[in-house]
């Protein structure tokens, strides 16, 4: 057991593989249509598993069992969430992006309110994005940082900088395939790492099931429950407890619906298929996936909950001596799978981390060229697809100093502090999307009264309130559409002497 020189050689060369499969898998990029939709013609069985390894990250991988392991199986709830939410936007939304030639999300938004509008909305997306995958980027530098410590080099090395160090090797080679071969290399290197991670997780298991001796308990009664109504709680903490049957089924569909339907690392890769029919069934299939793959990681936890009752006599993270729950995974990885499959579940799990910053650095690019530089570039000349690959370094960039940064500010779980973040905003962008499909009275300054007023909401209950992270979507979207139909409604204009109403 432990990780060995050849578990070292294989996740070396994992990295340098799918380095060359992005490369090569991008082909010739002559315009920013290649680089950013792939042509429009990539199949949507790609963009399905891409979508899933998008949205999955290291987060999924480490954060997961950890979570299942100190809780139990709640957040499975989320996931049937997600798929209904999935359901609802192929149906609204995506019928609305496949009328126009549209390169992101926030252009349906231009066309129906205006420039500022859509201005407004790529901005709220790039902080969010920066915000929340910065948390994954560090996310993944957490196993890498494990294994990097046990390296003799880095032995009187702090931990804080060897976390430095581990992000910005990840950093460095991702930006490598992304900034060559866009969101074609994106996607194809995403189903490949798609199918690595699971692989790692199912053989985790295998391991954990084999070691644990005839007649040991697997699945924990009381770690095994997967509905909880929420029935007898008082109103403070039904809204207080993220993982009731409610708050999941309305949290996770509106999450979906808004992470979905409104972000465009998600809505970019919807757009690279060519048909409406493909892109429904890309996405709708993904969320299927998703609650499988959801299911799998946290029996993953509840198994490893079992194995440490076992062998060490401890179930608590304190007594395995490590400081987040989200080390569990990484430790029994490092310790407990044998020598080479060690180090492909390793290297699958670097994989899922690199599918999710690839994909945020792409949409990023494409955000900014096609929301604010394209419609005032009359003002400059640049070579369009040279400004977006530099413009892909410095978002890659960035993202690395945002992961630097939560080094020192986190706490708790990872993928709660990146879903939080990220329902911030989405409530708002969720709220103002639908404002503009379902409504025909509200203007730009209605959609962007709502849209205020959803977002200050949220910001409020994220650094104040009580609320769970599970409510923020549906409250901030019913709030920015409810605040944006009203103001349409006090401000129609007044029809005319002898006009109709």
């Amino acid at each position: 057991m432990g990780f060995t020189t050849l578990d070292y050689g294989i996740v070396l060369a994992y990295l340098v593989l799918v380095a060359a499969v992005g490369i090569l898998s991008g082909g010739r990029q002559q315009s920013t249509t290649d680089y950013f939709l792939g042509r429009r013609n990539i199949p949507w069985v790609a963009v399905c598993l891409a979508i899933v390894a998008t949205e999955t990250s290291t987060l999924t991988f480490i954060s997961i069992p950890g979570l299942a392991y100190a809780t139990n199986l709640n957040f499975l709830q989320v996931t049937f969430g997600y798929l209904i939410g999935r359901i609802i936007i192929s149906v609204i939304l995506l019928p609305a992006y496949a009328k126009g030639e549209l390169s992101t999300a926030y252009q349906l938004l231009g066309n129906r309110f205006g420039p500022t509008m859509q201005r407004t909305t790529s901005i709220a997306f790039m902080v969010t994005r920066i915000l929340a995958d910065g948390v994954r980027l560090f996310a993944t530098a957490i196993p890498l940082a494990l294994l990097l410590a046990g390296w003799q080099q880095f032995s009187d090395v702090p931990p804080e900088q060897i976390y430095v160090v581990a992000i910005l090797i990840l950093a460095a080679i991702t930006i490598t395939y992304t900034y060559v071969g866009g969101v074609r290399a994106v996607i194809w290197t995403d189903v490949v790492q798609l199918f690595m991670y699971i692989g790692g997780a199912i053989g985790s298991i295998i391991v954990i099931l084999s070691a644990l001796p005839e007649g040991a308990v697997l699945f924990p009664p009381e770690k095994m429950s997967v509905f909880n109504p929420g029935i007898g709680l008082s109103f403070r903490d039904f809204f207080g407890t993220a993982y009731t049957l409610p708050a999941g089924l309305l949290g996770g569909a509106f999450l979906s619906m808004a992470s979905h339907g409104t972000d465009h690392i998600i809505v970019q890769r919807l757009l690279t298929v060519r048909t409406l029919r493909g892109s429904q069934k890309a996405l709708i299939w993904s969320g299927v996936i998703v609650i499988f793959q959801f299911a799998l990681f946290l029996l993953l936890g509840i198994l490893l909950f079992s194995f440490y009752r076992e062998f060490a006599g401890v179930t608590s993270i304190d007594g395995l001596g490590l400081a987040k729950a989200d080390e569990l995974f990484p430790k029994f990885i490092i310790e407990q799978i044998p020598s080479g499959l060690s180090g492909l579940i390793v290297a699958g799990l670097l994989a899922a981390a690199m599918s999710t910053l690839s994909g945020s650095v792409n949409s990023l690019a494409s955000a900014t060229i096609n929301d604010l530089y394209i419609p005032n570039s009359r003002r400059f000349r640049v070579n369009e697809l040279t400004l977006s690959r530099i413009v892909s370094l410095f978002w890659c960039l960035l993202l690395v100093g945002v992961a630097i940064f939560f080094i020192s500010y986190h706490t708790g779980f990872l993928v709660e502090l990146a879903l939080s973040i990220a329902s911030v905003t989405y409530g708002a962008l969720l709220g103002v999307f639908m404002l503009g499909v379902l409504t025909t009275a509200a203007r730009e300054r209605d959609a962007m009264i709502g849209f205020g007023a959803g977002l200050l909401l949220m910001i409020g209950f994220f650094l104040f309130g009580e609320l769970a992270w599970t409510w923020y979507t549906l409250v901030g979207s019913v709030t920015a559409f409810a605040v944006g139909w009203m103001s349409a409604l006090v401000n129609r204009p007044a029809v005319p002497p002898g006009g109709r109403s």
